[in-house]
Parts: C-alpha cells; sequence; structure tokens
C-alpha cells in the first residue's frame, strides 16, 4: 500500500514523517528527490537547458538558481513548463524505489496523489503554521502567507484526502498517527 503524507507549509509534515521514520517505515521525501534529479538526471538537465537556455547550468554542472528563479519568476506559465519537465521523473523515481511512504507538499497540484492508495494530510491552524515557518525560516508574514497562496487551501485538502492529522501543538499526534497506521493495514 502506498500512503502519501501532504499538508500545506508550517503544518508539520516533516515532523510527521519523522515519527513515521521512527516506527520504521521510510517515507520518500518529493521535495529532495527533485533536487537531486535535477543536479543528477541527465535528461533533466537536457530538457531544462533547451527549456531555459544555456546558462542554466555551470560549467562545473551545478544548477544555476539565480538564472532558473529569473526564469521562474517571467510567468506561470515558465513553473507549469519546468514542472511538466520535473514531476514524471519524481514520480518514475518514487515508483522505482519501492517505497511505501512518501511525503508532498503538492500531493495533487502535482498529479503524485494518483499513485497513492491514501493520503494523509497534516493541518494546524493558520496562525500556527504562519508562527511555525516565520521561526523556521525566519520571514516575514507577507513572506509566509505569498507562499501559502501558492498551495492549495488546506481545507480542500482534507477534503480530497482520506485522513487528517491535526498537528495544532495539542493534539496527541502520536495517538492520531497509529490509529491512522492501524486504518491503512486493514483491507480495503
Amino acid at each position: 500500500m502506498r500512503i502519501g503524507i501532504a499538508g500545506g507549509i508550517g503544518s508539520g509534515k516533516s515532523y510527521v514523517c519523522a515519527l513515521i521514520r521512527q516506527r520504521g517505515f521510510e517515507v520518500y521525501d518529493c521535495d529532495s528527490a527533485a533536487k537531486r534529479l535535477i543536479r543528477t538526471d541527465p535528461d533533466i538537465r537536457q530538457q531544462l537547458t533547451a527549456l531555459i537556455g544555456p546558462d542554466t547550468y555551470s560549467a562545473d554542472g551545478q544548477l544555476n538558481k539565480a538564472v532558473v528563479a529569473r526564469f521562474l519568476l517571467l510567468s506561470e506559465d515558465n513553473t507549469d513548463a519546468i514542472n511538466r519537465i520535473v514531476h514524471p521523473a519524481v514520480f518514475r523515481d518514487f515508483e522505482a524505489s519501492g517505497l511505501e511512504w512518501l511525503e508532498s507538499a503538492i500531493m495533487y497540484e502535482s498529479g503524485i496523489s494518483r499513485l497513492m492508495d491514501r493520503v494523509i494530510v497534516v493541518t494546524a491552524p493558520l496562525e500556527v503554521r504562519i508562527r511555525r515557518v516565520m521561526q523556521r525560516d525566519h520571514i516575514s508574514r507577507s513572506q509566509v502567507l505569498a507562499w501559502m497562496s501558492k498551495q492549495l487551501p488546506q481545507e480542500q485538502v482534507v477534503t480530497l484526502a482520506d485522513y487528517e492529522l491535526v498537528n495544532d501543538g495539542q493534539a496527541d499526534i502520536e495517538q492520531q498517527l497509529n490509529n491512522i497506521i492501524e486504518q491503512c493495514n486493514k483491507p480495503f
């Protein structure tokens, strides 16, 4: 069974995934995988270079983040074009990994939810999420809100997911996780 962990920025997805790892399950991290594949996959390198230009990678093969950032900021179409290159590669990499657990901040936006048998969404109140990200990343409230605006609203992800795990600083996360894992192990 493939189980996805979704949740917006500041919800505590990474914390929940650490708890899952403590239970002996390996979790595929889509964010880390995308960064790795962009650095190492020759097809992605070729496609990004064709899309963005010859300065996409430096002479020593490193991604030129400033060039990519400028390209991304030009339009949503540019973001979509990069996603059409990177997302399928991440999907293939996950499938080849043989792992059952997957973490993705953009589970539904990317389409990787189609590969999951069950999806757990980690939620937290808006102000808790904002505070967490401001403290973690040392950024302003407006920057956090700008990031959040690029993700599906938490309420919408809750309606799409199979399970909600509340990470508000008060609810018993361990018990919720145990209950969800037990339910996921039952036959459909």
